[in-house]
């Protein structure tokens, strides 16, 4: 992490001081004061609700009741890299095995087959059944119907215990956590995310494909009940603040399909507050005698309740974007990195009027200095669609200009696939951006095309068909002689 750190600063340096107001490299975080338990101050958390997401007293939409006590989660430090403390997981579990010597159960002995997270790994239902049964559940007993939800995601991460209904109506979710944390009995090392197999890889899918489905199912009421979400989103927050590496995972990876949920929701009540506030200004256009009194009545309160519901969708993603992303995208763990890249360059592509600016930008920009192969190519797969297109190329100018010389020589990779990746981004910039590169960019390019690795080779022929440029025999055989 330090290395990338270091790159970063580098990469930087010597750009304008106007333009380092946006992509000034972030500052390390001070140390922690604790290990393996959230920071001081989050106990208030366990039913918070992300700043500024109270509709306020001059709502009137009808809201589903709140039980007493449920404010918002106080400001923490939220810490940043987890180099210090990292084998805390491990020691855990070997504290554990000690104490448990010689009995060692089976991986699934005495599970609840009711439980959400038997129901979604084994399939025993489809996701859509599941879900609807759960809401309707929900419907019922939300507090119960939340037990269910808070032990999936604790399930999830590989840990056997048990979070109970007196846990939940008494502890803060930083107790319920540290309480689990300490019941942590694998030996392995290993969790549903990182255990090898195709059963666990098609649990990794279902594992996100229900998060997803769940928010898709829920947009029209639940979600807005100041209840569900403030809940799941203290929980997965404080997951993935954790020096427990499986916790950790997981809880991103749940925090960021549901974040990735949520950006699709925006995007129906963006489409439904557009043509409610077309008909509410051609309503109000209309001459007193035509104009129909309550019609407009009835279309006022629509745009302001799509208003609202935009302002508070928008609110949950900026306070787990703070809390979650902007924390594990310098992650240790590089599976944790890569995923950060992979949903912020989702975000971008679909809600681009939210997340396509140099504020989110830079994100990508400083982790394409990452030292893991894997984690560069997602950064250059999530900015491969932002340069396909001809609508979005203006919000990329600066970007372009900072990056473009990090982007061009990353086509000399030594990961195959990240060259591949990063010619076929050049030639997207050549389409769009075709002042940003220089010659000497194009020469560097061009020579790719005698590469021995084919997919570089084949990759570098495209950008000169697109260059529509053939070198003369002279600067062929050049070229030739260099190699």
């Amino acid at each position: 992490a330090e290395t990338m750190m270091q790159q970063d600063r580098e990469a930087v340096d010597d750009e304008r001081a106007g333009d380092d107001v946006v992509f000034q490299t972030p500052k390390a975080p001070a140390p922690r004061k604790s290990r393996g338990t959230p920071a001081a101050g989050a106990s208030g958390g366990r039913r918070g609700r992300p700043p500024g997401s109270s509709r306020g007293p001059g709502s009137n939409k009808p809201r589903g009741g709140r039980a007493g006590g449920r404010g918002r989660p106080p400001k923490r430090d939220w810490g940043g890299d987890d180099d210090e403390g990292e084998d805390e997981y491990e020691r855990l579990i070997r504290e554990a095995g000690a104490q448990r010597k010689g009995k060692v159960p089976p991986q699934f002995a005495h599970e609840d087959e009711n439980s959400l997270y038997f129901i979604v790994r084994t399939g025993r239902a489809s996701l859509q059944q599941t879900v609807d049964d759960w809401i309707e559940e929900y419907k019922v007993d939300r507090d119960g119907a939340l037990l269910k939800l808070m032990q999936f995601f604790i399930s999830a991460s590989g840990c056997k215990g048990k979070v109970t209904s007196e846990m939940q109506s008494t502890m803060e979710h930083g107790e319920v956590i540290r309480k689990m944390t300490e019941e942590f009995d694998e030996e392995s090392g290993e969790y549903p995310l990182v255990t090898p197999g195709q059963y666990w890889k098609k649990f990794r899918t279902s594992f996100s494909d229900f998060i997803q489905l769940l928010v898709k199912q829920c947009q029209y009421s639940i979600i807005y009940d100041q209840y569900l979400m403030d809940n799941v989103i203290s929980l997965l927050t404080q997951l993935s603040d954790s020096q427990v590496r499986a916790f950790r995972h997981t809880s991103t990876l749940a925090a960021l399909k549901l974040m990735t949920a949520l950006v699709d929701v925006a995007l129906t009540v963006s489409i439904n507050l557009d043509n409610t506030s077309r008909q509410y200004d051609s309503e109000r256009a209309k001459g007193k005698d035509k104009r129909a009194a309550d019609r407009l009545e009835v279309l006022l309160t629509k745009k302001q309740e799509a208003e609202e519901n935009m302002d508070e969708i928008k609110n949950m993603l900026t306070y787990m974007f703070k809390a979650v992303f902007v924390h594990r995208y310098r992650d240790i763990l590089p599976e944790i990195r890569s995923i950060c890249m992979i949903e912020i360059g989702v975000w971008m592509k679909r809600f681009h009027q939210n997340f396509l600016d140099d504020s989110y930008l830079k994100y990508i920009g400083w982790t394409l200095h990452d030292k893991v192969g894997d984690v560069r190519l997602k950064c250059l797969q999530a900015l491969e669609p932002l340069y396909s297109s001809e609508e979005l190329k203006g919000k990329l100018e600066l970007f372009t200009s900072k990056f473009k010389d990090r982007i061009v020589s990353m086509t000399l990779d030594k990961e195959i696939d990240v060259a591949v990746e990063a010619v076929k981004l050049v030639i997207s910039i050549l389409k769009f951006h075709p002042d940003i590169l220089s010659d000497k960019d194009c020469e560097h390019v061009y020579e790719l095309v005698y590469s021995s690795h084919r997919a570089v080779a084949q990759a570098a022929g495209e950008f000169l068909n697109e260059r529509l440029f053939l070198p003369d025999e002279d600067a062929v055989r050049d070229l030739r002689t260099k190699r």
